[in-house]
Order: C-alpha cells, then structure tokens, then sequence
C-alpha cells in the first residue's frame, strides 16, 4: 500500500495590487505559521517574510500564484494544498 503525503492546508488574503508596479501584495497562513508577500509579477519575484519557514511555503504560493494569476483581488481570500506537514 503506498504512503499518502501529508498535506497541509494554506490560506491566502490578498492586501494589494498594482498592475502599473507588476507586483500583487498579501499574506499567507499554514498551520502555526504566518507571513507577508510581494509577488513581482512581471519579474517573476516572490518576497517572502519572515524567514522562519519560508523554505516550507515559497514554492508552493509561486506554483499558487501563477497558476491563478487573473483570478486574484485585492481583499480575497483563497486556499491551496501543500504537500507538507508544517
């Protein structure tokens, strides 16, 4: 029998966006953890803070923001899947 990954659930809370500046301002929450991001779209940058953690969520909210892009709003709020026990 295979071995499920563990999961943990990821919420996001978009707080800005400017499309004349490239860049899409929020934070994100899993499990204990919290912290804020600057997404630069158009350079393809994602800021993550604090430190403690980010290695565990930055890659997963990239995959995130890329793949719903158009889809986001400033005051929305989403979720997603990481395959990852925080």
């Amino acid at each position: 029998m295979a071995k499920r990954l563990p999961t943990t659930t990821a919420h996001v809370r978009i707080t800005r966006q400017s499309w004349e500046e490239g860049c899409l301002d929020g934070e994100v929450r899993a499990a204990a953890f919290e912290w804020s991001f600057i997404w630069r779209f158009r350079e393809g940058e994602l800021t993550v803070e604090p430190s403690l953690g980010r290695a565990l969520i930055r890659d997963a909210l990239l995959r995130f923001l890329c793949q719903q892009d158009y889809q986001l709003e400033p005051g929305g709020d989403y979720s997603f899947t990481v395959r990852a026990n925080f």
